[in-house]
């Protein structure tokens, strides 16, 4: 007892001060984290504008800026996006330039070397240069906003202190960075849909090709023109393509639609009770702690209109949104916007033919500068049509002509949006956009509604881009881009109806123009068309429920077949019920859903693994990527029709592969732990919704994630959703009626966990409530003089 007494007094003061040490440790980081703030209120002093701006934040920090110069209000802009989302800003520039790996290390290297190829930083400055004086001018007063607004923070980002580094000032190329680093997500920086297609069409046999890669079909819903018409099982056997006792290639398929993309459609005014147009947008990115946009407005300078939206911290502009007059929003178009070029090499492989005879291969050599190791060198081949990527399936090497390394493939060309009051107008500015290619639906205040491409597009002589083929007969090229007259649009169809989710948009001469780089398969795009068919008349809330429309129109073909499998058989009593009773939708709660939907992807990973083991031989890492997305029409029918001939070697009969499919799936769900009643959709389809630097540090997701919300919705249908990967915002407006618009974030507006706009919104965006897309009641003003 003695002993017991004297270890308490000695010990109990000790844990007392250690706990105080604790305590008064966390209180100086608490303390030392809120210095990295932003300003909120107030008046700063700049010494750098011409006339003030006044910045407001509601109660979500949407932000409104106020005036009567353009160029004071693109410095307020720059000011805000440094404040609430430089680290953001900073990954953006570093991701399409290459130089990742100054910030995070090694890691992130062999990123570097690919993106490096392509010079982004050289190329912004040179389309810097080429700007007109007055994007030029406002361009710079953003540029000085970012720099103050980051001097202007009493400490730097935190991001910056876990990673031991100091923020690199901002300039105007980095702001074209930004853009560019969207070609990086949204395109592929080495052609690979044109690689792997062009592979497959020329090592296997015709009939095999033509069935398992159609161009389209049924699913389609396209806004000129009919579905591609499919062909016939073919004759030769799958067994033709594998050796004898060869091991078949296995990949596991993640839905075939997880692609990043959009939803977009607008409706004409003679489909409103006001006369205007409604436009809805959801915009499918990766999923991100913070989000991708930043929603801000400003008063346009000389009119009475002001323009809202979503802006890309990095740049001045809002993306998509309302000027007042016109309202617009994009979807990744799925076109093809650039060509691979076999080289044709003499015999050291130092010269390439082209239309003028051998010329030298251009060596560049690119510095790239590592965290904690030592400077990496990248020597890059270039041609004068482009940098050379790699090589194809017979070890040729290609040159990539891309859209995104002209001047005309990145601008600041959608300022001119600000000004266009009319969807006519709109539809002219298209081709002269800088941005990575779109379909570009707009509306207007009197009614008037139009699509067409957002982009410069290529003007190809002797190809239409479908396959890799030589340059150096100068027979084949590109003869510059398409006019404002040549570009395709549509203006005013007679249904008073237009959408975009992706897929085909386009038949004939137009989808030869516009080409093919994976579109999507078109149920999701098909699904939108006929809500709005389906409908006279409309309002912001019924374009919105269109957008959380969650419906598995898509899988119910598949959900009675799987029926039929189980019905009566033996041991499948309890998946039988919950797939006949799975209630028709992508909901949270069904475990039926679940298991159509995943029993699926393991019929289209069983039936097409032959074809995969076969491109394997020639290229050992070969994947489908992209060629996927239309794998519904040949596994369809290979579950419906049955032919032996095209059945995996490693299963006796369909019925085994089919089986073995559906038990690989209830397996994988019986590992949860949770009864297979409780192994829902939602279980699988949980948001993680994360800091980047979360998957370096996961310790950081205590105070950085959004919650594990379990969300319905999937890839084929209009709200598509999954853990990573969703709509990034979504934007139901109409033109001159902003008040009614719909808005939603699936994160806040700030990237600082202390702020008190950090998740703001996250909530409606996870259960739908109609949000308003125009900002409340002003919480905050800041004046910068």
């Amino acid at each position: 007892m003695v002993r017991s007494s004297y270890l308490k007094s000695r010990v109990l003061p000790l844990l007392v001060v250690i706990s105080a040490l604790i305590a008064i440790a966390l209180l100086a980081v608490w303390g030392w984290w809120r210095q990295s703030l932003p300003s909120l209120e107030g008046s700063i002093v700049t010494g750098q504008l011409l006339e003030p701006a006044l910045i407001q934040r509601d109660k979500q920090g949407v932000i409104t800026i106020q005036s009567s110069d353009r160029n004071s209000s693109a410095f307020a802009l720059g000011f805000l996006h440094a404040q609430e989302r430089f680290f953001q800003m900073d990954l953006l520039r570093r991701s399409s330039a290459g130089e990742l790996s100054e910030l995070l290390g090694s890691a992130v290297l062999k990123k570097d070397k690919k993106v490096r190829r392509h010079q982004f930083r050289k190329r912004a400055e040179r389309n810097i240069a080429t700007m007109p004086e007055d994007q030029r001018q406002l361009l710079d007063h953003y540029v000085r906003g970012v720099n103050f607004g980051l001097q202007q923070l009493n400490a730097t980002p935190w991001e910056y202190l876990l990673l031991g580094q100091e923020p690199r000032p901002w300039s105007a190329a980095d702001s074209l960075l930004a853009t560019f680093s969207m070609y990086l997500t949204l395109q592929s920086e080495e052609g690979k849909f044109e690689r792997r297609d062009t592979a497959l069409a020329d090592l296997l046999p015709q009939d095999l090709y033509a069935f398992f890669f159609p161009a389209g079909g049924i699913w389609d819903a396209p806004l000129i023109g009919e579905p591609e018409s499919l062909d016939s099982i073919p004759e030769t056997p799958i067994s033709s393509l594998l050796d004898k006792n060869e091991p078949i290639a296995y990949q596991a398929m993640q839905s075939d639609d997880k692609v990043y993309g959009s939803n977009n459609w607008v409706v004409g005014g003679a489909l409103t009770e006001h006369g205007s147009a409604i436009l809805a947008n959801d915009m499918h990115l990766g999923l991100a702690v913070p989000n991708i946009w930043f929603r801000a407005g400003w008063n346009i300078p000389g009119t009475e209109r002001s323009i809202r939206g979503v802006t890309l911290p990095g740049g001045p502009i809002v993306v998509a949104g309302s000027n007042g007059a016109v309202a617009w929003g994009f979807t990744n178009t799925g076109a093809d916007w650039g060509d691979l070029i076999p080289l044709e090499l003499n015999s050291d492989a130092t010269q390439y033919l082209t239309p003028d005879g051998w010329r030298d291969l251009a060596i560049e050599q690119e510095t790239i500068k590592v965290k904690g190791g030592e400077d990496e060198t990248v020597m890059i081949q270039k041609t004068i049509w482009g940098p050379v990527i790699g090589k194809d399936h017979r070890g040729t090497p290609l040159a990539y002509r891309w859209v995104a390394h002209d001047i005309s493939g990145g601008n600041m060309n959608l300022l001119r949006m600000e000004s266009i009051t009319s969807a006519s107008e709109a539809l002219e500015l298209g081709p002269d956009i800088g941005i990575p290619h779109q379909n570009f639906v707009v509306g207007d205040k009197e009614g008037n509604i139009g699509w067409t491409i957002a982009g410069p597009i290529p003007k190809r002589i002797g190809f239409d881009g479908s396959r890799s083929v030589s340059w150096a007969e100068g027979t084949t090229y590109w003869d510059g881009y398409l006019t404002v007259v040549e570009q395709p649009r549509i203006y005013n169809p007679d249904n008073h109806r237009l959408w975009s989710a992706n897929a085909r948009t386009l038949s004939g001469d137009w989808l030869k123009i516009m080409g093919d780089h994976g579109y999507a398969l078109g149920a999701r795009q098909q699904q939108i068309r006929d809500s709005l068919l389906a409908r006279q008349q409309f309002d912001e809330q019924a374009l919105l429920d269109i957008q959380l429309d969650d419906r598995a129109i898509f899988l119910q073909r598949w959900q009675q077949h799987l029926s039929e499998l189980l019905h009566d058989r033996e041991g499948y009593d309890e998946a039988y019920k919950l797939v006949r009773d799975w209630g028709g939708r992508a909901s949270a709660d069904s475990a039926g859903y679940r298991i159509v939907r995943n029993y699926r992807l393991k019929f289209m990973e069983l039936s097409t693994a032959p074809i995969l083991t076969f491109m394997r031989k020639t290229q050992p890492n070969f994947s489908f990527g992209q060629l996927k997305r239309q794998f519904e029409y040949p596994i369809w029918t290979l579950a419906q029709e049955e032919p032996q001939h095209l059945l995996n070697p490693d299963f006796e009969s369909w019925t085994a592969l089919k089986l073995s499919a559906l038990n690989q799936v209830l397996d994988k769900m019986s590992t949860g732990g949770l009864p297979l009643l409780e192994q829902t959709w939602g279980e699988q389809n949980t948001a993680s919704i994360r800091h980047p630097l979360a998957r370096a540090v996961s310790a950081i997701d205590w105070f950085t994630a959004m919650p594990k919300d379990q969300l319905s919705g999937d890839t084929h249908m209009p709200r598509f959703q999954s853990p990573t990967h969703g709509a990034s915002e979504r934007m139901v407006i109409s033109p001159g009626r902003e008040e009614q618009g719909i808005f939603h974030m699936a994160t806040g507006q700030s990237s600082h966990p202390l702020s008190p706009f950090f998740d703001k919104g996250h909530e409606d965006w996870v259960e739908g409530n109609p949000s308003p897309f125009i900002e409340g009641e002003s919480r905050y003003q800041l004046r910068l003089q």
